[in-house]
Order: structure tokens, then sequence, then C-alpha cells
């Protein structure tokens, strides 16, 4: 790391977001170049293929966790891209404690390179407001002219393409005039399409279920989690190390407060707490009876030693090292595809009802997850733009997503990929060595970056998941899941949803900062209230923070959000 990002690591939050983006003023490049490389003169592109867009190396920043990528790059993979595009690519992921800030440090420094991506699930996420003040202050580069000769991201200048927030959220804001400045990724090709079908929630040791005679998928209120939870402690069943386990564990992915096991006292989605009540008033959860119910439940499950007393706090490794002796009897949650599962000795539990009614499957009719944008300071973008076209092509998706053809796998007679048996058994036996092979099936995503996008598995590949068509009857768990979940049914049913999240408009609302802070104060208040010495002191903590809420503009946010659920084109998703 330079010396001028690691000065601005030590600057405070809100001076460094004042600070972004500063010197760049309204500059862009988007002058149309000599083309081909950086220096201006054209290569010949004789003997080259189709696929070839310069002789260059593209390097990109990425603002995300290494658990979510790698930077290191297969070299035969590296050589089979420079072969086809003539692109040397290289990406760093730039390390810290939290994404965003390295995001607000890396736009403060302004020495960044070919390319940025960054974490942004929906217009709401933290790091909107950090590279959308970049934008304004003319840092990024406008993309719109760049994606009109492409073959896949000209799909996003298609009127009916785009999810709502990413349209006019993220990407063409009403304020840019058409231009667009960051990219949304890991957009569905069709509307309600699913690239995974998750069976997420709160899952249940089998061995328990059986002995205590209950069908999982029977349980459908937070009052039956109780019984249950009763059940499991009276039984005295044991882990995997002999020791008794605990009725009901923490995530699997760590300590949080999550609602899977108790939607049913739940207001709203777990991140977002704000929803329409019966009678059509928006409300956050600290306005309803909701709060003082989930305090008065979770202290009874922690004073009956029903539930793991650091449910709400445990760190990760914990967490998962639990999961995988059998110590919690109920994952507070978890999903189909874990690989420590597909044997099913743990199987889903419910689902649980919601606040206001039964459960009902809720499909986005598209979504997005991560973004990235092109720096003004970048030479040629359109060829960043015309690079990240081919990883999202179906060609391009082949060899980031399965590799290269012969080494790890075939092609077959219906013109699909066919992964190679003994990829798949080092994937299994030495998951390392795998990853080594660069491709996002075997756990190395360098491509979703750019190029994850336009996504239909099925269509491209001929399968939902990579290895579908090989894997062994006994590591099908994932599949056998869904059947037994009866996922299939609830998805016929499922309610399409294309709206934006009730605090996508915090960066547009004057009192924003305050406003968050006190938000994410409630969420701290009620975890502190669960572990309370009383009710009364619980009912105290969250009137207090009520106060807070409301001083910080709560109620004036939610009249602005009922203006914009009433636009059709920032309709609001108030009903979970």
């Amino acid at each position: 790391m330079s010396k001028k990002w690691a000065k601005y690591f030590a600057i405070p939050l809100v001076t460094a977001l004042l600070i972004a983006g500063c010197s760049n003023g309204n500059k862009n490049n988007n002058e149309t170049p000599a083309p081909g490389g950086t220096d201006g003169v054209s290569p010949t592109t004789e003997g080259k293929p189709a696929t070839w867009i310069a002789d260059r190396k593209i390097k990109g920043l990425v603002f995300m966790g290494t658990d979510d990528y790698t930077e290191d790059m297969n070299p035969e993979i590296k050589a089979k891209i420079k072969e086809q595009t003539g692109i040397d690519f290289e990406i760093e992921i730039m390390k810290a404690e939290k994404s965003i800030d390295g995001l607000i440090a890396g736009i403060a420094a302004n020495d960044l390179p070919d390319f940025v991506a960054f974490y942004l699930n929906n217009s709401g996420r933290p790091e909107m407001p950090v590279v959308l003040k970049a934008a304004r202050e003319g840092m990024f580069t406008d993309l719109t002219p760049l994606m009109k000769d492409t073959k896949v991201y000209s799909k996003y200048l298609q009127d009916d393409y785009l999810p709502l927030d990413t349209k006019y959220g993220v990407m063409f804001r009403p304020e840019f005039n058409g231009s667009s400045y960051f990219v949304h990724m890991n957009i569905n090709r069709q509307g309600g399409y699913l690239s995974n079908k998750y069976v997420g929630g709160a899952y249940i040791r089998k061995d328990i279920a059986d002995s205590l005679g209950i069908d999982p998928r029977t349980i459908k209120t937070s009052d039956e989690v109780y019984e249950l939870a009763k059940k499991i402690k009276a039984g005295n069943f044991k882990d995997n190390n002999g020791s008794p386990v605990i009725p009901i564990g923490p995530s699997f992915w760590g300590g949080k407060d999550v609602s899977a096991a108790f939607k049913d006292l739940q207001w709203g989605e777990d991140d977002q707490r704000i929803k329409k009540s019966k009678d059509g008033q928006i409300l956050h959860e600290a306005e309803t009876e909701y709060p003082m119910k989930k305090v008065e439940y979770f202290q009874k499950l922690l004073k009956e030693k029903l539930i793991h007393p650091e449910y709400f706090t445990i760190d990760e490794s914990r967490a998962t090292e639990g999961a995988l002796n059998g110590s919690w009897a109920i994952i507070g949650d978890a999903h189909n595809y874990q690989e420590f599962n597909q044997d099913m000795h743990y199987l889903p539990l419910g689902p649980i009802n919601n606040v206001d009614g039964p459960y009902q499957m809720q499909v986005s009719f598209k979504s997005g997850y991560s973004a990235w944008a092109i720096p003004t300071t970048t030479k040629n973008p359109q060829e960043i733009v015309k690079f990240a076209d081919y990883l999202a092509s179906k060609e391009g998706k082949l060899i980031w997503k399965y590799g290269l053809e012969g080494r790890d796998y075939t092609l077959g007679a219906d013109g699909f990929p066919l992964v190679k048996q003994e990829v798949l058994d080092l994937k299994a036996t030495d998951p390392n060595e795998a990853k080594k092979l660069g491709f996002q099936g075997v756990g190395n995503s360098w491509g979703d970056i750019l190029g994850g996008t336009d996504t239909d598995n099925l269509a491209d590949f001929g399968e939902m998941q990579y290895g579908d068509k090989l894997k062994k009857e006994d590591n099908n768990g994932a599949l056998k899941l869904i059947e037994y979940w009866n996922f299939e049914e609830k998805y016929k049913n499922a309610k399409i949803v294309d709206s934006y999240v009730p605090t996508a408009f915090l960066g547009e609302f004057d009192r924003s900062s305050e406003l968050k802070a006190a938000l994410d104060a409630y969420n701290e208040t009620l975890i502190r209230a669960y572990y309370g010495k009383s009710l009364d002191e619980a009912k105290k903590m969250l009137e207090s923070n009520l106060k807070q809420l409301k001083s910080a503009g709560l109620d004036d946010y939610l009249k602005l959000l009922a203006e914009k659920d009433a636009d059709p084109k920032t309709d609001v998703n108030l009903n979970d």
C-alpha cells in the first residue's frame, strides 16, 4: 500500500468523505481516442480472434473481502485471456478491516487504477453515498456511450432489462440525465429467474427431529420453535464430541439478530425493519409492539438455556465449528448448498410465518450485487468496457466459470461443458489446490467482478450449479433439499418483487447521517435489551432509543418513503 493511501486510512470517516474526489473537477475522459493500445498507436488486428480488444494491461482495485473474491489468477487462464483479447488482466484486493473504509480511502487518495469494484447490493448500501459523491465530482467516466456498441452490456440500455432500483437508483439516476457512472452487476437475464435455488433459514439435526417424531416442515411459528427447543433439551441429545447439544445455535456464519427461526416476531426484513401495517401505515419496528415481544421471547429462551448465550454475538469460527460438530440442534441460519450438509444430516425448519400471515416466497424480478466504475484518469476507457463485455459473454464466462477445455472440462454432444471428474475429486479432497486451477467452479471468482451479469446458467451451460451433471447421488444434497422443502411449489406461488428497499433513500434525506446513526443504535440497543436484567429495564432502553429515532427525523423519513412509494418508478418494498 502506498504512503499516500496509508495517509488517508488515518483520516476520520467524515473527513475522508468530504475530500473524496476533490481534485478531478468535472473533467471526463470519454473523447474517442486512437484505437488499440494506450499509447494511441493502432496495432494490427490481422490474424487476431474476433474477441481481440487491445494489447494492454488492465488493472482493477477491488474493495471487497477476500472471502468473496481472489486476486490470484492461474497462469494458463491468464494466457488464454491474453490470447483471446490481448488483455493482461490483473486485480488487487484492497485489504481493510471494513471494505467501505478501503473504498473511502481509495477515492480520497485519488490514485486509482483502470477500474474499481465495490459492494453494492442496492442503492441503500452504505457504499452508495461514497461513490455517488465521487461521480458528482467528476471522478468517474460516463459509461452510457461506451455500452451502446457492446453485446451484453447494451442490454442495460433497454427499457425493460434492469430492475427499478438498478435503473433509477444506481445507474441511470434522473440527476445524471442519461449518463451512468457505475455498472450494477449480477443482473439475471430473465425476470424472476433464480440462478441458485436457495433453501435458506434455520436447520435442525435430522436425527433429533426423527427421534422426537417431528417433521421440521410443520414448524410454522416462534411459539412452536420454543416448544421444540424444550423437547430437545429434555431429550439429552449429544454432539459429535459427546457434549450436550444446545437446542438453538447461532447462524452458521456467526452471531447476528437473524429472524429465520422467529420470522413472526420480525417487523420487515432483518436489515430494514420498516414495513406497512395492516391499516397501511409505514412504521419502523421501534414504533410497534414487536421489540418487546422479541425481548420477552429471547429473555425466556436465555433464562431456560434453550438458546446459545452468544447467539447474537458469537464469532464466525466458533459458530461454524459448532455446526460442523453437531453442537447446535438447530442452526439459526444456513442453506442447502453448504458442503458440510450434502448428506442432509440437517434439514430445513419451517419456513416460519410472517408477522402478518402465512409464509410466502418473495422473488426479486431482478436484483444486483456489487458494481464497478472507471476513473476519469483511465486511458481508453472503452477498452475496459469491451473487456467487461467479453467476460460477460458466454465465451468469456466459460473460461472464468469452467476453466480450460481439455484441462478442466470437455464439451458434451449438447455443446455444454462436462466437468472432469478428477477436478471435482480434487475440489472435494484438496479445495486449496483445486482453487489454483483459477476459475469460479473451484472457488476462484476473479471473473465475476467484471463478467458476472446477464446470468442464466441453465441456458448457457446446461446446469444450475457447476458440476451438477456429474455429481454423485450421495453428494447431491442441495438438490434433494430443494425437493424436500417443496421449493418448486413455493416458487410457483411466489410474489415477484421489483422495488427499492426502505433504506434506499437515506442518501437524499437531509438528516441522513443522524438518522442512520439512530437506526444502527436501535439494532445495538435491541440486542442489549435481549440480555437485559428485566423487561422493565429493556423497555426503558427501547423507549429511549425511539426518542432518538424521532429526534433524528424518523417521521419525516417515513413520509418521504410514502411519497416514493406512490411513484411507480420508486416503488418501495414495504411488505415482507
